[in-house]
């Protein structure tokens, strides 16, 4: 017997790990829901979640569960791609995981013991208990579900989304509220959306919800925030404040006729609700607006005084919601339907129906195609009669026949429509015949539409259309013979595309959206929404500080150039190059219109840094060298030969005086001895030495330099190395003739600059490189 019992007890235990092992199994594994080790590295791990995405995401695939799928997916990643996460799960599973939440929760509820919210929502809503309710599934929304779906169905319909998170305590207190207004909007066709911030962060920020919960209301694609406590009025009424003002107008005995005869002008039927509720029903409102662009909607309150005449006129039953659609006749409704408990999608049916008048006037391209489909089959056949009629004349009686005419004829494959030719010539034109027959007269047509690039075949009727009886019996028994037999549709032609009358003009387009936009902006600053406003507050500082900053910096240059301006050698020095400059201008204005002046500054201890030591790279200074006995004559030859050549904006021109940087010079000639040699210090001629005329290159970023020489330094130089008893005469010539080769003019020496500046530009000239450039004191 123990052995039996012990076997048992043995078979039981068996059993109880069985159990233990399938309910593990059966539990949330992320490594086996990715399909990966648990020695998988992070890169496995991404590797396998981004291929699992790509397959189970819902926008791609249509499987009933793939919704489910791919948010199991990201539970998964975003406990393995967290290596303190993935640990956790490692030593105390799943499970140790959400009790150590639901610890860090409740201590967060301890943090505020005297609050009323969180004691009640700690009582009625047990965070992190089996009793929590996940989240609508069936509302989850996609960032592209939401761009491709909801905002162009925004247009037809509001829709409300909330925005949640895990670990939200204020969402699930909320969540019973969410949940008896969404049964109730949603059964009225009001789009219900739910987001999850955590795993659609691109959606939530699209939305601008910096925060959960946060509640936004969409339509016509415009995002809208909810701002009151979360109760079912306020919920209902923020819906409804979404809807446009002047979607339904307030009808009675006064106005009625006025309201139903507006189908000339609006080109649209009228749509009238007979109801015992003083204030227009929300249905209603959300009916108006899906069909907003083919109807007018009027409301009448039966309890109202005078109500009596219209719906004894009408023959309304007061104690039931009646619907009534008036076209073109106005003392008796087209089509009449009762809804008490009628649901939304007969009404919808019922009103599209009726969606055209009898005759609908074209007024646009889009219209057009929609009354005229082009022929997809041979059930598809639709035949469309057009009445051409001159503007002027459409009280006609021409007009009234064709009205009567189309009223008694209507069927599925005829569309009855009229056009003024005044205003659509082009479109009128291809259907009359050249002849003077239908001038400024109106004309009947029957026609068919072959394709989408406006092609047609039609018949247009011989006589003008007048609106007799015999006009009548014409076009009916050409229609009868046309259902017999469609090749008597003879002629052909390619329609050209509708103008659109009713389009709004730039500046009412432009006062629209300048209003709406200050209006939001307003909204935002009255509620607070500075996260929104963000990117316009850094504009405007930008805007501001680049404002300023301009100043600041227009400010610090001039008081650099009234600095410098103090110094007086520089001032005469610029006195000097301007009266060179302005005497220079005015014999060459005819030679170059574009630029009538070189700029040549001087070379100083102010500008040497920005002239030369920082030089962009690919620039170059021409600096011309001369003396104060020279100045003047030589500055006005120099701007002279450099002038075609001040086109080029890497080319900076400036002047070095003799007298006062000497030795610099000295020092950046050293470089250049094969070229230019320099007498040694000692020989008594050495401050002798004349280099007035000479030209320097001077490029400040590469750390190197091209020389010219005047004409009669090489003269000179050429004489020093013919002589050996004094170096500064040449042979054969006293100190007098030597100083007669200075009496010759001094302009002489820059003939050759022109052919110097040539080959600068080049590349051809020798470079003298130096190891930096020295200071210029």
């Amino acid at each position: 017997m123990e052995v039996k019992k012990l076997s048992i007890s043995w078979q039981f235990l068996i059993v109880l790990v069985l159990i233990l092992q399938i309910l593990s199994a059966l539990a949330f594994d992320p490594y086996r829901v990715l399909g990966v080790t648990r020695r998988a590295s992070q890169a496995d791990i991404k590797k396998a979640y981004k291929k699992l995405v790509r397959k189970w995401h819902p926008d791609k695939n249509k499987h009933p569960q793939a919704e489910d799928k791919f948010i199991e997916i990201s539970k998964a990643y975003e406990i393995l791609s967290h290596e303190e996460k993935r640990s956790e799960y490692d030593i105390y599973g799943q499970g140790r995981e959400n009790q150590d939440h639901q610890k860090q929760q409740e201590h967060r509820f301890r943090q505020f013991p005297g609050n009323f919210y969180f004691e009640e929502s700690f009582m009625h809503f047990p965070f992190g208990s089996e009793h929590q309710e996940p989240i609508d599934e069936r509302h989850l929304l996609h960032f592209s579900y939401y761009v491709n779906k909801v905002v162009p169905d925004s247009f037809k319909r509001p829709y409300l989304i909330k925005i949640t998170s895990d670990w939200c305590f204020t969402c699930i207190h909320i969540e019973p509220v969410w949940k008896e207004v969404v049964e109730e909007l949603e059964g009225l066709g009001i789009g219900i959306g739910v987001v999850h911030a955590g795993y659609e962060r691109r959606l939530a920020r699209h939305l601008g919800a910096h925060s959960t919960p946060s509640i936004v209301g969409v339509i016509n694609g415009k995002v809208s925030f909810f701002h009151n406590a979360v109760v079912p009025e306020n919920l209902r009424q923020f819906v409804e404040n979404l809807l446009p003002g002047n979607l339904v107008e307030k009808v009675t005995n006064k106005n009625y006729v006025q309201f139903l005869s507006g189908w000339q002008q609006e080109n649209k039927p009228h749509v009238l609700l007979f109801d015992k509720m003083p204030v227009i029903p929300l249905p209603f409102k959300l009916t108006a607006f899906a069909h907003r662009d083919s109807f007018l909607f009027g409301y009448v309150y039966v309890g109202s005084r005078g109500a009596e005449e219209m719906t004894g006129q009408y023959n309304v039953n007061v104690y039931v919601p009646t619907i009534l659609i008036f076209k073109e006749y106005i003392n008796k409704p087209t089509d009449v339907i009762e809804a008490p408990h009628t649901k939304k999608e007969v009404i919808n049916d019922f009103i599209s129906q009726n969606k055209y008048l009898l005759a609908t006037r074209l007024t646009n391209q889009k219209l057009f195609q929609e009354l005229c489909p082009v022929k997809r089959s041979h059930r598809q056949r639709k035949y469309c009669v057009i009445l051409l009629i001159p503007e002027a004349t459409k009280s006609s009686q021409a007009f009234e026949a064709f009205l009567s005419f189309a009223q008694a004829n209507s069927q599925d494959t005829l569309r009855f429509m009229h056009v003024y030719s005044n205003r659509q010539p082009e479109f009128a034109n291809a259907f009359l015949p050249d002849s003077e027959t239908f001038r400024g007269k109106s004309a009947v047509s029957v026609f068919e539409r072959r394709n989408m690039g406006g092609r047609v075949v039609y018949k247009t009727l011989e006589d003008p259309w007048t609106g007799s009886e015999n006009d009548k019996f014409i076009l009916l028994s050409y229609l009868e013979q046309l259902r017999k037999d469609s090749t008597l549709l003879s002629s052909e032609a390619v329609l050209p595309d509708l103008i659109d009358e009713l389009a709004p003009i730039f500046l009412v387009r432009w006062f629209v959206t300048a209003f709406s936009y200050i209006s939001d902006w307003l909204e935002d600053l009255y509620y607070n929404n500075w996260r929104e406003m963000i990117p316009l507050l850094s504009l405007a500082f930008s805007a501001l500080f680049v404002l300023f900053g301009t100043f600041i910096i227009q400010a610090f240059c001039d008081s650099n150039y009234d600095r410098e301006s103090k110094n007086p050698d520089k001032k005469k020095a610029q006195e000097t190059t301007e009266k060179t400059v302005s005497s220079f201008t005015r014999e060459n204005t005819s030679k170059n219109p574009r630029k009538g002046f070189v700029e040549v500054t001087e070379l100083t201890d102010v500008t040497y840094t920005s002239n030369l030591v920082r030089l962009r790279p690919g620039h170059m200074n021409v600096v011309l060298i001369l003396s104060n006995s020279t100045k003047t004559s030589l500055l006005q030859k120099f701007a002279l030969e450099v002038y075609m050549f001040t086109g080029s904006s890497c080319l900076h021109f400036s002047f070095l005086s003799l007298d006062k940087h000497r030795e610099w010079l000295e020092y950046l000639l050293e470089f250049a001895q094969d070229a230019a040699p320099i007498p040694n210090q000692y020989d008594k001629h050495f401050l002798e030495r004349d280099y007035t005329g000479y030209v320097l290159a001077l490029n400040g970023h590469k750390k190197y330099f091209c020389l010219f020489k005047p004409q009669r330094a090489v003269e000179e130089e050429e004489a020093l190395g013919a002589s050996d008893v004094d170096p500064s005469l040449p042979p054969g010539e006293s100190r007098g003739q030597a100083g007669s080769l200075a009496s010759k003019p001094i302009k002489g020496k820059l003939s050759k600059l022109s052919l110097w500046m040539e080959r600068l530009l080049e590349g051809s000239l020798q470079r003298f490189y130096i190891p930096s450039w020295p200071e210029l004191d």
